[in-house]
């Protein structure tokens, strides 16, 4: 690569494409990201590929890969999933100009993604997380998006994870499946406290956590970018509607006010959840009690909450995110894509 060669970084989730464009200093000039539910077809992500190349000038730029789409049921398998995305990304830009992040294997071409499919598998956190250790050194990464948040220790410059699959990642709660956009309301609480009483939640799709996080007001501005569970719109009113029919009632049957305080107290759970998985995480003796927790993603505002409440020193990943001031929150929102660019310059992805 010479001084004016580009790189963007892609992450291909299964249901949201972030791309952003850093130039041969790091500096991210572009962070976009789009709808793209790819549990529908593979022509969903072509399509969000090609708006992001009317925002991008593509001239000299390589590209960087990483995913978790190949999770989509789409695919027969998670290896399979690998194998198309891959191959989807080699004939869009051809073969010399993407490489594919295989974890702590680094990057990879189109000859060798076969040996490596396990390791490309849902392999974004990893991205962040090694970017982010080469500038903290130690701290705890806290990224939670719009359906998943990953925990991950850093340690001397490194992630310390203790799996690398989802699987793993799942059963030592460096994977926790929550979020504060698409995941269901139901998935996060059987019973919460309403009209002074215990009251049970229905086990149905009626609301999701952006609703509860539009009637709290922490949902960021421009992140709200999946369905609704009724296919309605996102006011506050319709929000709380949804809201309602989680412990069967109307919107009729309360004020905006105590719809509000629904919307907390599921929160207050939520945060529950994310509360024993961090300590988790601090038990291990990896971090000591002032190690810092870094927060990315789109609920990054959890991750700094609940540094508060756990009284845990807290910096945001914004502080070390090079980019053009126009594009920095989304290039933070985008971490892994940001990412996957600066690990391919530090590692030198097409050295020959």
């Amino acid at each position: 690569m010479n001084n004016r060669t580009k790189i963007l970084g892609w992450d291909l989730g299964g249901a949201h494409l972030k791309a952003v464009l850093v130039d041969a200093q790091g500096v991210a000039l572009h962070a976009v990201q789009l709808p793209c539910p790819l549990w529908r077809g593979l022509e969903f992500l072509q399509h969000a590929i090609s708006e992001v190349l009317e925002e991008v000038e593509v001239a000299e730029v390589r590209h960087a890969v990483t995913m978790t789409g190949e999770l989509a049921d789409i695919f027969f398998s998670r290896a399979e999933g690998v194998r198309q995305l891959s191959r989807l990304m080699f004939q869009r830009f051809g073969s010399d100009a993407v490489r594919v992040y295989a974890g702590p294997e680094g990057f990879v071409d189109e000859a060798s993604v076969e040996r490596h499919l396990a390791s490309i598998a849902s392999a974004n956190w990893h991205a962040s997380a090694s970017f982010l250790a080469s500038a903290v050194a130690d701290g705890l990464l806290i990224d939670i998006g719009s359906t998943t948040t990953d925990i991950i220790p850093l340690q001397h410059g490194a992630p310390r994870s203790m799996a690398m699959d989802d699987a793993g990642r799942m059963r030592y709660d460096e994977l926790v499946y929550t979020g504060v956009v698409r995941t269901a309301v139901m998935a996060v609480t059987r019973r919460v406290p309403f009209d002074g009483a215990w009251q049970g939640v229905a086990a149905e799709l009626f609301a999701t956590m952006a609703d509860v996080y539009r009637l709290t007001g922490d949902l960021p501005e421009g992140c709200d970018m999946a369905d609704t569970a009724d296919g309605a719109g996102k006011s506050i009113e319709e929000s709380a509607r949804r809201l309602a029919r989680m412990v069967g009632r109307d919107l009729e049957d309360a004020t905006i006010a105590e719809w509000r305080t629904l919307a907390a107290a599921i929160k207050s759970q939520q945060m529950a959840m994310l509360t024993e998985a961090v300590e988790r995480q601090y038990s291990r003796g990896l971090l000591g009690e002032r190690s810092a927790v870094i927060g990315a993603g789109t609920g990054r505002f959890l991750a700094r909450e609940l540094a508060r409440r756990m009284e845990l020193p807290y910096r945001d990943a914004a502080e070390f995110v090079e980019a053009l001031p126009a594009v920095h929150d989304w290039s933070v929102i985008c971490l892994p894509a940001y990412a996957v660019a600066r690990e391919a310059m530090r590692e030198g992805a097409w050295r020959s």
